[in-house]
């Protein structure tokens, strides 16, 4: 019994440093912490682009590719605690989500009415900050379209700028949303993958040739932070060949 008791005291005494560190690196709280950890413990989570994220100046929108139920659980512990997080049904009513809920304030997605309302508008205009959960298709029908160009309607409103999300690996984990992509691994390694921050106007600005409209600027900027997953990469082989040359 003794045993039991010192290796269950031994156990809560790293997951508290471990907590600690967290804290440190992120600037997150003790609670978002103590819920992240066995995140970042099983999945050996990449999370130093959160830092950009997380300094990121409000009013923000935080837009996140949507590969699995864990993208909710992780952002929920990463992002600032006042951050309103608008999840799909599923997210918002899973039990074992649940005690991620519990760190920020999150409403249901209801395609008819959340991203017209002038609420969210006013809210990030009061400096507020959203995460949204985008699916994830990268090449959506003109349906599925109609939530990227609410979005960036929302974003030029209130003068807002949006950090694209990814989350390389969540779609290989047993909480995808589409196994039959990736297929599924016990605990494959993730990696968040940011952008800096953008107003749509920036992005259209930045477009090469003919300049898009707002939708499409956002659309292709969602895309690039995907496809940084490669370039990233790249620049890890690069590396690698130099060191070896040298």
């Amino acid at each position: 019994m003794l045993t039991a008791i010192a290796l269950v005291a031994v156990i809560l005494a790293l997951w508290l440093l471990a907590a600690l560190y967290v804290i440190l690196r992120l600037g997150i709280g003790l609670h978002q912490a103590m819920l992240y950890v066995p995140l970042k413990v099983l999945f050996r989570v990449k999370d130093r682009p959160m830092l950009v994220a997380r300094a990121a100046q409000p009013p923000i929108i935080y837009a996140v590719w949507h590969q699995s139920r864990l993208e909710p659980a992780l952002m929920l512990s990463l992002l600032p605690a006042d951050t309103l997080h608008i999840l799909d049904e599923d997210s918002a009513r899973a039990w074992w989500l649940d005690p991620w809920r519990a760190l920020a304030r999150t409403i249901v997605f209801n395609a008819r009415h959340v991203f017209v309302s002038r609420r969210l508008v006013r809210r990030l205009r009061g400096g507020g900050r959203l995460a949204v959960y985008l699916p994830d298709d990268e090449a959506p029908d003109p349906k599925a379209f109609r939530l990227f160009r609410a979005i960036a309607r929302i974003a030029q409103n209130a003068e807002a700028r949006i950090v694209p999300i990814h989350v390389d690996g969540a779609g290989r984990t047993f909480f995808s949303l589409a196994p039959e992509k990736e297929g599924r691994r016990l605990a494959p390694r993730l990696s968040i993958l940011t952008l800096e921050p953008q107003t749509i106007a920036e992005m259209v600005a930045s477009a090469e040739g003919e300049k898009p409209l707002g939708a499409n600027a956002f659309f292709d900027r969602m895309i690039a932070v995907r496809r940084s997953v490669a370039r990233k990469e790249d620049g890890d082989h690069e590396e690698g060949d130099s060191r070896i040359a040298a």
